[in-house]
């Protein structure tokens, strides 16, 4: 079964009682039972939900999984796989990473006794040199946030096994359409279902896909123990974005490639961060590692400066100043004050995220409109 149509029919099939194609909300919290224990896999909601079984049969299926396990939201789902860690344990991280990972990493586990190292990750070398006999896990984002680094996954996995800890991959990027972590060996793999999955900016939702039986098993009893779950029109809604998911992402990309290029022959830009560029320095193994090199970029300008960034950004139109990603519309963020905002001024700029950088979320609109928006943000 091809992607478009795994799109479609992974993991679903008419609802039984009524024969609706697409699955129903089931606006429940409990279940009837015919006696203690005698159900139809079904108990308590906060467990498990019908709509919820759809979607996650479906990520599963886009993931090459055999399960998925769905949360309220993607920090909820990172939450879930710190906890499967233990005081002591060691985790190595992206120096380039998603802020509101940082915050959970450094902020909640890491006064409960779990460290954490933050490497470029680029470079093998430097996560090999990480390595300690507590290191349980390594957290790989690739395409980076907001630097569009590419990771190499099959590397990364290979070495978290020789010593023993799980790779854990953020597709969040990427999505399933471009990039399946599990083919390349990763342990489990985590999306903010909130971006492409869903795709419509009216969700909040996180997921994760693994084959691993005992990860697997420590997701599915925080799901039940700690209750971080998405309600069913979450489940719905997401369910319901997936289906156009590689239309999507096409059209996306298609655009993402042509504004990376105009940016980079414009006399008002510095540089452009997009693994489509060749001159990127991972552009080799994007191209083997993904289908095609997504939708997000960012880049500063010529006059590098915080207040120009500012200043450029008040003046777009169709790229609306907001956070988040992977959503139809078109986006423009500052990910120093934004998304990263929680990362210390110094750890940032020392992972190469000044203050001026410029991040963007290409959508699906007509991509000369697009191109005229960030010209005239330049006058």
């Amino acid at each position: 079964m091809k992607f478009n149509t795994k799109a479609i029919h992974a993991g679903q099939h008419p609802e039984l009682t009524s024969g609706a194609v697409m699955p129903p909300i089931f606006q429940t919290s409990t279940y009837a039972q015919a006696g203690p224990n005698d159900h139809q896999g079904y108990d308590y909601a906060r467990v498990g939900n019908p709509t919820r079984t759809a979607l996650e049969k479906m990520i599963a299926g886009l993931e090459g999984a055999d399960e998925c396990a769905c949360f309220a939201s993607g920090v909820a789902a990172m939450d879930a796989l710190l906890k499967m860690l233990r005081p002591g344990d060691h985790v190595i991280a992206s120096n380039d990473l998603y802020g509101g990972s940082y915050r959970l990493f450094t902020q909640v586990f890491q006064p409960y006794g779990i460290d954490f190292s933050f490497v470029d990750m680029t470079h093998l070398s430097l996560v090999q040199q990480a390595l300690r006999p507590s290191t349980k896990m390594i957290w790989i984002e690739t395409p980076t946030n907001p630097l569009l680094r590419i990771v190499d996954i099959q590397a990364l996995s290979t070495l978290a096994r020789e010593h023993g800890a799980l790779s854990v991959v953020d597709n969040t990027f990427a999505s399933p359409y471009l990039q399946r972590p599990l083919e390349l060996g990763a342990d489990a793999v985590l999306h903010s279902a909130t971006k492409y999955l869903a795709g419509h900016s009216d969700v909040i939702h996180g997921a994760v896909a693994s084959s691993n039986t005992a990860i697997m098993d420590q997701l599915r009893f925080q799901v039940k123990s700690t209750g971080a779950v998405p309600g069913p029109m979450d489940c719905y809604l997401t369910l319901r974005g997936i289906k156009t998911l590689a239309v999507r992402v096409e059209r996306s990309v298609s655009n993402a490639k042509i504004i990376a290029q105009w940016l980079d022959d414009h006399p008002k830009v510095g540089h452009v961060n997009y693994p489509g560029l060749a001159h990127h320095p991972q552009h080799q193994l994007a191209r083997e590692q993904m289908d095609d090199f997504g939708a997000m970029l960012s880049f500063t300008l010529s006059n590098d400066t915080q207040e120009a960034a500012a200043a450029f950004m008040a003046r777009t139109h169709y790229f609306t100043l907001a956070e988040s990603l992977g959503g139809v519309e078109s986006l423009i963020s500052h990910p120093a004050s934004m998304t990263h905002g929680s990362i210390p001024k110094d750890i940032r700029e020392a992972a190469g995220l000044k203050d001026s950088l410029i991040r963007i979320s290409v959508g699906i609109e007509d991509v000369e409109d697009l191109l005229a928006d960030l010209d005239a943000a330049f006058d």
